[in-house]
């Protein structure tokens, strides 16, 4: 027999074992492990096979059992490495190679002893920070001669496979991702002949891994239904475990219910306790909602389940049943045997995560109650009008509003009696019929239904000329108005347009941004369309310093659409009403000195009983005044680093980012807690704040209840194409988005979903580390979730007194895979909560106007402070608006100098005057340099930057009177601020040079004496 033809009868014994009576691969009894000692993963790849090679000779063979997940091993490279030289083996013939057997015939070129078959080497590509893997393709390597001197010698069967291990314990694919060849999994389904489905009862420690294949674990223990399953639990504790459902074929509807769990005595624990979080659960909004669970024929679905033990249960021996079932399936039921240990656990178990009890996390309702934050206080309602803090809604008989009015001073630092109108007349909703012009409809009136500290509705409607609407609104305690707006065909019309009208004031319409518009003086005219593919863009935000609206326009449809690099890949949905399949839009005309802003639907036919839900949400701008005295108090440090060092830089809050010692691990900042802990009570010690990085935007695959959420269907996680790090392609298959990826750590996240059940899980766990870790607040790099979360996470943070810190940080999101939105406009929803900005990447805050750094980076007109970033941002621009950049993340980013400018002036205490203020006490005499002053009795400093093209010099003018110094005995000084300026004195009456891009940081005081 040829050496071909004994490989050729190897492969056919091999591929017979496989479809054999039996059914499955060849027992080998070789062990999973880790190894001991890990290789270079981004040349060999995680995993290996671990080879014996017993006897000399040119050519051995080997035989693997391998059982691999991923698809077409046969067009994979493998790479084998003699492991007394380290070096790979060349002559290397592939023979069968699918996802069950591998075959191999190669030179042991160092004699008989090790060999390690690397099976899945890749290359990575694309970005650190966003890799993207490619396995390597196979290839010939061996020698010409060597394969034809194979060809007359047969390979000798010499080789013994020892082990298959994994680089480290994250990669094992041991024993939940072992699979079962198909030929198995057939014969354990023909022991149920006639049965759509089988049950594999699971628990907590072995998740469920595989959607594609039955895990080898439960064929080689023949796991059905009747086995039932069996787990312990201590008092108080929540106890998670698995229904492993496979579909022999299609099933729809699945449904899953439970039966009380009861002792021989007497005790029960009610089946209201068990839950199954595949088909039911409590959404972020607080609302109990039922799931769809179909399994295609041929997969395997987990289903989690979990049992919140009562504190009060009685120790002993529970018996009860969980039921399974599909539309047109008969049920299958599995016994439950718990055992309730006499020993107690508080939180549900919740400090020991590895045991999923923080599953249990994904149905809260904490924080859902929509009590008044600081400094907000409750709604004061009065006839048709309601009073908010520093803001006032008077409703017409509509229910739209007849009036909105702030009243915050111009300079932003408090309030004033004097009202701001936000809108030149009444808001009006308009329906034009063909043949009819913009009728006068009948108005009902307003009537309440809802009066709350925290929130306020009615409703209203509309009786016109063959149509009704109602308008149902709210407003609640932050100044977020909210209109669902339906309009129903009471016979079929023809519709010219359906249209809301807002008429903003002169004052509260100087400024822009959205639609189209980076931050900038509003334009007169404007005409906007629709374009949700490219466009991440429902709506703007328009006004003045201390008084605007911003508005989005939304549908019955609307979903939170992703964003942050990923919008192309979820955009929003064109609202049917506004959008009205394109021929919708917003336009811009001054009408009578206010800026009319129409949202325009388009021509349309309505049948009788058609609606259309012409929902509208605002948020009526400022939130509060400015909080200068927090900004000079709060000194960010963002940077792990030694306590001592970052006290000894005049710093009071530390932020910890992700990929740090003690916050590993993107958005799960769970696996150091202790460490964490320990560094978050001495910098107390020292008088230090500290915070940490942790959002919802993506999501670590250290988290251990990763593979729980991915059994949610695409309820946490969007679907996508996959890809990325090699982590995520072994371990997730497919259909996922990859995310941030860590290099030094192999953190490797996948892109969360808008809005799911992981913000309930969210809020508990900040909850958690309040109370458990002592962390005094976030910081949020960009967010995924909404304002109702963003309102829960702020209570939980200010619980038992804690501060409570939230600043927000951004890249520009105007650019093309964000789909050109304003970061301002979208997150102003969750500005009322906030502590700081920090925008952030790609703001150029060097090619930008005043207005740019004033609507978009600032925060001044919402009542908040903010820090540069990008490049170190421009001191002296930045200074305008009580700003700094933030030490030590980027480049040059070093505001101690001006925080000694800052101490040495005494600016804590000091009154502070932006240019962007009437009563502003020094102006320049050229509108590019721009001067706000802080002011102290006797006084001033004074932060001017320029805009100017070229140097020019300038002459300030002074109100002498208002600053209460006498210009004739007053010095100005510029004093040395490290890097920035050097000392100098400017005579009464002398202008002072600034160059472009810069400015001056001076002081005008009264002279000293002796002078």
């Amino acid at each position: 027999m040829t050496a071909d033809q004994n490989r050729i009868a190897r492969s056919t014994a091999a591929l017979v074992a496989l479809s054999c009576v039996s059914g499955s691969l060849p027992a080998q009894g070789v062990p999973y492990r880790v190894a001991e000692t890990p290789w270079d993963s981004e040349s060999l790849g995680n995993h290996r096979v671990v080879l014996e090679v017993t006897q000399t000779a040119r050519a051995v063979h080997v035989t693997v059992l391998w059982r691999r997940r991923d698809r077409e091993p046969n067009l994979k490279a493998v790479i084998l490495v003699d492991g007394k030289t380290g070096k790979p083996v060349v002559n290397v013939r592939r023979g069968t190679l699918t996802p069950w057997i591998g075959e191999l015939d190669f030179e042991p070129i160092s004699g008989p002893g090790r060999y390690y078959l690397y099976y899945l080497p890749y290359q990575s590509g694309g970005r650190s920070n966003y890799p993207n893997v490619k396995y390597l393709a196979a290839t010939q390597t061996a020698d010409s001669a060597w394969l034809a001197r194979l060809a007359s010698v047969p390979a000798v069967p010499a080789t013994t496979v020892v082990a298959f291990e994994a680089i480290d314990s994250l990669n094992s694919f041991f024993p939940m991702e072992v699979p079962a060849t198909p030929e198995e999994s057939r014969k354990l389904a023909d022991t149920h002949p006639g049965a759509a489905m089988m049950l594999f009862p699971e628990d907590r420690l072995h998740p469920i891994k595989m959607k594609e294949a039955l895990p080898l674990r439960w064929v080689e223990r023949e796991a059905g239904p009747a086995d039932g399953w069996t787990d312990q639990a201590r008092r108080g504790e929540f106890l998670a475990f698995q229904l492993g459902l496979y579909a022999i074929r299609q099933l729809d509807h699945v449904s899953v219910r439970f039966g009380e769990l009861r002792t021989r005595s007497g005790s029960v624990i009610k089946a209201s306790r068990i839950t199954s979080f595949n088909t039911e659960g409590i959404d972020w909004d607080g609302r109990a909602f039922l799931h769809r669970v179909d399994v295609a024929a041929g997969t395997v679905q987990a289903l989690w389940c979990g049992i919140d033990v009562p504190l009060s249960a009685k120790p002993g021996e529970y018996i009860g049943w969980a039921e399974v079932t599909a539309a047109g399936v008969a049920p299958l039921r599995v016994p439950l045997h718990l055992t309730v240990l006499t020993g107690s656990v508080l939180n549900a178990g919740a400090n020991e995560p590895q045991k999923q009890t923080r599953l249990k996390w994904l149905n809260s309702t904490l924080g859902q109650r929509n009590t008044v934050l600081a400094p907000y206080h409750a709604l004061q309602v009065a006839g048709h009008s309601i009073r908010l803090l520093g803001r006032r809604v008077d409703l017409a008989p509509s229910g739209l509003p007849r009036s909105i009015e702030t009243f915050f001073t111009p300079e932003m630092t408090g309030y004033t009696t004097t009202a701001q109108p936000v809108l030149a007349r009444p808001m009006s909703f308009e329906v034009g019929s063909s043949g009819e012009t913009f009728a006068r409809p009948h108005e009902s009136g307003v009537r309440f239904t809802t009066r709350e500290p925290g929130t306020v509705r009615w409703e209203a409607q509309t009786v016109g000329n063959g149509w009704t609407l109602v308008v149902r609104g709210q407003l609640e305690f932050d100044g977020y108005l909210t209109y669902d707006i339906r309009l129903k065909a009471d016979r079929n019309l023809s519709v010219d347009d359906v249209r809301l009208v807002m008429p903003f004031a002169k004052a509260a319409s100087s400024y822009m941004m959205g639609l189209g518009l980076t931050g900038q003086r509003r334009p007169d005219r404007l005409a906007w369309a629709w374009d949700v593919a490219k466009k991440n863009q429902d709506g703007a935000w328009i006004g003045g310093v201390n008084a605007g609206l911003w508005f989005s326009l939304r549908a019955e449809n609307y979903t939170r659409p992703l964003n942050t690099n990923f919008y192309l890949q979820k955009p929003l949905n064109l609202p049917p009403s506004w959008g009205n399949g394109g021929r919708g839009g917003i336009s811009i005309e001054v009408d009578s000195g206010a800026a009319v802003v129409a949202a325009t639907s388009g021509p349309r036919a309505m049948t009788a009983g058609d609606s259309l839900f012409f929902n509208v949400n605002f948020l009526i701008t400022p939130f509060h005044p400015i909080d200068p005295e927090y900004q000079w108090r709060h000194r960010f440090f963002h940077k792990y680093a030694p306590l001592d060092s970052i006290a000894a830089t005049g710093a009071t809050v530390v932020n910890i980012h992700h990929a740090t010692p003690i916050n590993p691990y993107i958005n799960y900042p769970f696996i150091a807690h202790r460490e964490m802990k320990d560094y978050i009570d001495e910098a107390h010690r020292r008088g230090l704040s500290v915070k940490i990085y942790n959002t919802v935007r993506e999501l670590s695959n250290r988290a251990y209840e990763l593979p729980a959420l991915r059994s949610l269907a695409h309820e946490i996680f969007p679907t996508g194409k996959g890809g990325g790090y090699s982590w995520l392609q072994e371990h997730m298959g497919e259909d996922y988005i990859p995310a941030w990826f860590v290099p030094e750590l192999k953190d490797a996240a996948i892109l969360s979903s808008g809005l799911s059940r992981w913000h309930n899980y969210y809020v508990e766990g900040i909850s958690w580390l309040v109370k458990n870790v002592g962390i005094d607040g976030l910081y949020l790099d960009d967010v995924a979730f909404d304002r109702t979360t963003m309102k829960r996470v702020k209570r939980v943070l200010l619980q038992n007194g804690r501060p409570g810190i939230l600043d927000l940080h951004s890249a520009n999101q105007y650019n093309e895979r964000d789909g050109f939105i304003n970061s301002a406009v979208l997150y102003l929803e969750h500005f009322p909560y906030l502590n700081r900005l920090w925008f952030g990447e790609y703001f150029d805050y060097q090619k930008n106007s005043p207005d740019f750094f004033l609507t978009e980076v600032s925060g001044i007109p919402f009542g908040l402070m903010g820090e540069m970033l990008e490049g170190g941002g421009n001191p002296w621009r930045g200074l305008l608006y009580g700003m700094t950049n933030r030490m030590p993340w980027s480049e040059n980013a070093d505001p101690r100098p001006i925080w000694k400018l800052w101490d040495d002036f005494g600016i804590k205490g000091s009154r502070m005057l932006g240019y962007w203020a009437p009563t502003v006490p020094v102006k320049t005499d050229n509108p590019a340099v721009l001067a706000t002053v802080y002011v102290r009795p006797g006084r001033v400093l004074i932060a001017l930057a320029s805009w100017a093209p070229d140097t020019v010099t300038v002459k300030l003018h002074i109100d002498w009177k208002s600053l209460g110094l006498d210009s004739t005995r007053a010095t100005l000084e510029a004093p040395v601020v490290s890097g920035l300026q050097i000392a100098r004195t400017f005579p009464a009456g002398d202008g002072v040079p600034v160059v472009p891009g810069k400015g001056w940081f001076l002081v005008l005081r009264k002279e000293r004496k002796g002078m």
